[in-house]
């Protein structure tokens, strides 16, 4: 993001993954009141954006936690999935106890990573049957134990344990959004090649034509593939990470509207203003009034 010299300018903080020490390097298990204890409460109500993923679930009281400008009410018994990249806040922990997993992408086998990363538009919260319940209690609770169990077996075995019992847990939430007995769907690499693309170069250009050209594909196979797998077209697709990136950065920094279309690449604040009302109605500012409770002028 870029720096305009001002340190009390409020900015979207990127957390990066830290194992505590002596653990192994990847994934971490704790509770609430672990983390209650970790980190003061103004700073969990602030919106943060990690780059590894939170799987979070209560076994009493009540929870708020908002995803990328949607606000989940958690009780025990479901999911809460928060994948890399996305901007949550916590609300008030006083209230709730539970089980937070975090873990990095690349701490999960590569074919158990692929089927996570299917979907471009991932469920956040999951609501699972009393049967899958207990499947995911009974995971969580094994992951829970082995993550504590350091020094009883040898580290790399350790490792190799933990990443087998998150896999299950994964592969388990996962399947929840899938139909009852299908398999889950083969990747589809043009899709996926597409995908990450996307993610690095949104902020360079919004062309389908540009990506076709840098993947070797052309324009209508991208957007076959696009379709088939996320439901809409590649020039959509495009434009709905742009303005999620735009609506993050209207939210939570206070970047004025010129800063932030020059950071996603457009040639002036009207133009990023035009294109920002075209897609959800609002302009910039009304709404960032909006969603920081104010009155639009």
């Amino acid at each position: 993001m870029a720096k305009n010299g001002h340190a009390s300018v409020r900015k979207i903080p990127e957390i990066p993954f830290a194992a505590p020490a002596g653990t192994p390097a990847g994934v971490e298990v704790l509770s609430l009141a672990d983390l209650r204890r970790r980190m003061p409460t103004r700073h969990l109500a602030l919106p943060q954006r990690p780059d590894f993923h939170h799987l979070l679930t209560l076994t009493d009281g009540t929870l708020w936690h908002t995803v990328d400008f949607s606000a989940f009410a958690l009780d025990p018994g479901p999911w809460l999935w928060v994948r890399p990249g996305q901007v949550h806040q916590w609300g008030d922990l006083s209230h709730a106890e539970g089980t937070l997993i975090l873990f990095q992408q690349d701490f999960l086998d590569p074919a158990i990573a692929a089927a996570t990363e299917q979907d471009s538009h991932p469920a956040v919260l999951h609501r699972p049957l009393p049967d899958d319940a207990a499947a995911l209690r009974m995971a969580a609770d094994h992951l829970t134990a082995e993550f504590h169990a350091l020094g009883h077996l040898p580290l790399e075995i350790h490792t190799a344990a933990l990443r087998h019992l998150l896999s299950v847990l994964v592969l388990r939430l996962t399947h929840l959004t899938a139909p009852a007995g299908s398999p889950a769907p083969e990747p589809n690499p043009t899709y996926l090649r597409f995908r990450d693309a996307v993610e690095k170069n949104f902020t360079r250009t919004r062309r389908v034509e540009d990506y076709a050209r840098t993947l070797g594909y052309s324009a209508r196979t991208l957007s076959r593939a696009t379709l088939a797998t996320a439901g809409l077209g590649a020039k959509e697709f495009i434009d709905r990470r742009v303005v999620l990136e735009a609506k993050r950065l209207l939210a939570h920094t206070d970047q004025t509207a010129a800063r932030i279309a020059n950071h996603l690449g457009f040639p002036s604040a009207t133009h990023f203003s035009k294109y920002f009302h075209q897609r959800t109605g609002q302009s910039p500012i009304a709404f960032r009034d909006t969603v920081r409770g104010h009155t639009s002028r």
